[in-house]
């Protein structure tokens, strides 16, 4: 089962690399001796449950963390704060009423807010703001304060200010947690709009597989302080499951979706792959 977008060029340098890369919270080893290479155009999810390191990763991409042991890089240069060709969509979170933002205001922090001061507003940067709007349907509430539209119309303005910078990289970190499953799917397809249109890399972490699984080209499944990167067809297996899990685990597809029984009982485990057709209480 390979996305149905873009399939990543394996000619092509990769956009990010990690090699023998751990990351350690005192004597808690979250992962170690990772090896991974990210191309142009590829959609890797990043699966597990919660406490594995998903986040922590992205923030090792991003330059806010430091790994333990090993090296990353963008673009062949060490990662560092403030990349301007990193996208990042974060997690669902409603803005606070009285926020002095508009939508359109938000994407033009995605084009020059890497600038000191307030947004530069020039007729290039509008014009370049109402494609984006455009984009990710939000035109018809560009000038609406962020605070007073709906959760998943804050979530298609974040996904366009992480696509205004017209980013290499796009690092999301669970952006469909709290969203009804039509803007699951709206969302998912903005982002995978954007890798079609200019060759984006996606890092998506997700506890739950399915709204993207039609999008995925790898996956890269944290447990147990171990991994595995292959396809979905590959990692997403009960042998291979069970051996990560050290317990039976039994993975079951059902009309293009996918259901893991048997996972441990710790917080978390269960939705890493939930799905609402069913779960495993043992």
């Amino acid at each position: 089962m390979v996305g149905k977008g873009l399939v990543a060029n394996n000619i092509a340098p990769p956009v990010l690399s990690l090699r023998s890369a751990s990351l350690a919270y005192g004597t808690r080893r979250l992962w170690h001796d990772l090896d991974l290479d990210v191309r142009p155009g590829e959609f890797l999810a990043v699966l597990g449950p919660n406490g594995t390191g998903k986040t922590s990763l992205l923030k090792t991409i991003l330059g806010q963390e430091r790994l333990s042991e090993g090296t990353i890089t963008f673009l062949g240069q060490p990662v560092g704060r403030g990349n301007r060709r990193i996208g990042y969509i974060p997690q669902q979170k409603l803005f606070e009423q009285g926020t002095p933002l508009r939508a359109r205001d938000l994407i033009a922090f995605g084009v020059n807010g890497h600038r000191w001061g307030l947004p530069v507003s020039s007729q290039t940067v509008r014009e370049h703001v109402d494609r984006v709007l455009a984009a990710v349907g939000a035109t018809d509430y560009a000038a609406a304060p962020v605070a007073t539209l709906s959760g998943g119309e804050q979530q298609r303005i974040r996904v366009g200010q992480a696509i205004a910078g017209n980013p290499r990289l796009l690092l999301c970190d669970e952006p469909l947690l709290s969203l009804d499953l039509h803007h699951q799917r709206g969302v998912s397809e903005l982002i995978d709009a954007q890798r079609q249109a200019l060759g984006t890399a996606v890092v998506f972490v997700t506890h739950d597989v399915n709204p993207v699984l039609s999008f995925v080209d790898r996956v890269l499944y944290l447990a147990g302080g171990r991994f595995r990167i292959g396809t979905p067809d590959e990692v997403l297996r009960s042998e291979v499951l069970s051996e990560m899990y050290d317990t039976p685990v039994e993975v079951i597809r059902s009309r293009g979706r996918i259901v893991v029984l048997g996972t441990p009982e710790e917080p978390g485990v269960h939705d890493h792959l939930d799905t609402g057709i069913g779960r495993s209480h043992p």
